[in-house]
């Protein structure tokens, strides 16, 4: 009876460590990533281009000049969604949009910098 009570400690002792184990790795894989939320404010992205692509147009001295805007407003257009689909893989969070938010949380992450990089903007 004396060896049998030192094995079922040890396994018992075994199994407690593969539980902490498998809790501990569900709470950084699952859990906490579910927690945390990425906010993007879209709206001032389109703002700033908005008033680039109407800079460049109203400087425009030549068809050239108007095609490259044209160029440059087709090419945001394009690049936008791409970017928003790949911002909540890069950060494994929920994105939303900022204007959706009621209040701020210390779980959220601005993305907007991310985003603007995404599309090429400064």
């Amino acid at each position: 009876m004396k060896h049998g009570f030192p094995a079922l400690l040890a396994q018992a002792l075994l199994s407690l460590i593969l539980v902490l184990a498998a809790l501990l790795l569900y709470d950084r894989q699952v859990v906490r990533p579910a927690l945390r939320i990425g906010v993007v404010d879209v709206a001032e992205i389109y703002r700033q281009k908005e008033t680039e692509f109407t800079r460049l147009i109203t400087k425009a001295s030549s068809e050239d000049d108007r095609q490259r805007a044209l160029a440059m407003a087709r090419d945001f257009a394009q690049r936008l969604p791409v970017a928003l689909e790949e911002l909540p893989r890069e950060c494994a969070c929920l994105v939303v949009l900022k204007g959706a938010l009621a209040g701020t949380s210390p779980q959220m992450v601005d993305l907007t910098p991310r985003l603007r990089q995404k599309v090429g903007m400064p």
